[in-house]
């Protein structure tokens, strides 16, 4: 029996028992499906966390030691020195920006409304740090920043606090907001994040000049971004020396600054996700497993309805070899309509989510569909087959012609 034959008798073998076959098919179907559209999921998950927090990858900050210092002695507090010393480039190279940040907690007052609210104090570029945006009005420029002009940028939940949550967020535009003693202008409010939205942003000079005191130039947070993620660590190390130069520390035990990159924590959050994509893609692979048993049992129950059949073909002189393709060839034609059903229905299901989940639910990560679990998931469909038929064709291939004629 050659090829074309042999598809043709497994085809005629699944059509005659089509209800079986497409009950057997489900298993493979749910499973090829299951397995696409976790893994979509998955590199949505990656994605959406990459695009939210790759600005951070080459980011550095540097805060004072709180409490005593580790090897006794006074500690320093940052300074303004400190950050001229970092931002020369012969000494930091590896550097690209180095931001200081002056913080407290204030009381802001708008007509008869009064709240606390966080500030922060820095420089223009301080909202890229950040990643957020302006929704309304405008962010500080740099001539407000070396004119430690009295404007300020709040957060949304700031808006709401002092001028009413129906008022809308152009009312505070231009408006007179007084910020502890001080009156300031406000010029924009920012794009709510969920998280730091009760906050004031006002210039690092304004900030020193009206709200928390020069100090003798001291900087409550020194923000620092290498020239890239990969020269995070040469950075660190290069900003670690220079401090300890401005500090006269000798002992890395006795370091009054504490330094933290988000590198690790980036790793880290990867590597989750990575482990959680493997982890539910395993669990939808268990669905192909109990598929391919499924195959399996129905492939015996095959052999044995056709115990005759196969007696007579063998009486006739068909081959070992021709009964093993046949009933190989129907369990791979199985498994393998099953995973072009499934891998149909998980590209579809894939696809159509990547276009309602955001108007849904703008928050869950979008589904990304890739080729390779597509494939990966059809030919696996494939070896579930042939392992999952492999025993029972073996099994109809040994058997003698006149125990097979006998058999009732």
């Amino acid at each position: 029996m050659n090829i074309r034959e042999t598809l043709l008798a497994a085809l005629r073998s699944l059509r005659s028992n089509g209800l079986r076959s497409l009950l057997t098919t489900v298993g493979i179907i749910i499973g090829v499906a299951a397995v696409i559209i976790l893994v979509a999921l998955g590199n949505g998950m990656k994605a959406g966390f990459d695009a939210q927090f790759s600005k951070l990858a080459n980011q550095i900050t540097v805060s004072p030691a709180t409490g005593a210092v580790p090897g006794g002695g006074t500690a320093r507090n940052l300074t303004d020195e400190d950050v001229r010393a970092l931002q020369n480039p012969s000494q930091a190279p590896d550097i690209a920006t180095v931001t200081p940040v002056m913080t407290g907690s204030v009381t802001l007052t708008q007509g008869q409304a009064q709240e606390r609210a966080s500030m922060i104090g820095s420089t223009e570029n301080y909202l890229d740090i950040l990643d957020r945006t302006v929704e309304a009005g405008s962010w500080l420029n740099q001539s407000q920043e070396q004119g430690d002009e009295k404007v300020a940028v709040l957060g949304e939940q700031a808006v709401g606090l002092l001028w009413g949550q129906s008022a809308g967020i152009d009312q505070a535009i231009g408006s007179e907001l007084r910020i502890n003693n001080t009156t300031f202008r406000v010029v924009g409010v920012l794009t709510p994040d969920g998280q730091n939205d009760n906050v004031v942003l006002v210039p690092f000079g304004a900030a020193r000049a009206y709200l928390v005191g020069n100090n003798n130039g001291e900087v409550n947070q020194i923000i620092v971004k290498s020239t890239s993620a990969d020269t995070v660590n040469q950075a660190t190390a290069e900003l670690t020396t220079i401090l300890d130069k401005q500090h006269y520390i000798k002992n890395p035990t006795d370091q009054d600054f504490t330094v933290h990159s988000f590198t690790n924590l980036l790793t880290q959050r990867t590597q989750f996700i990575t482990f959680l994509t493997l982890f539910i893609t395993a669990i939808a692979a268990i669905s192909l497993i109990v598929g391919g048993i499924g195959v399996a049992n129905i492939m015996l129950v095959a052999v044995t309805e056709r115990t005759r059949e196969i007696g007579i073909r063998k009486a006739i002189g068909a081959p070992r070899r021709a009964i093993l393709y046949q009933f190989l060839t129907e369990a791979i034609m199985l498994t393998g309509l099953g995973g072009v059903v499934g891998v149909l229905i998980g590209i579809g299901v894939t696809l159509g989510g990547a276009v309602v989940v955001p108007k849904l639910v703008p928050s869950f990560p979008t589904p990304e569909l890739t080729a390779a679990p597509v494939l990966i998931a059809f030919i696996v469909s494939l070896i579930i087959g042939l392992v999952a038929g492999g025993y029972p064709a073996n099994r109809a291939a040994r058997m003698r012609p006149i125990e097979a004629l006998r058999f009732e």
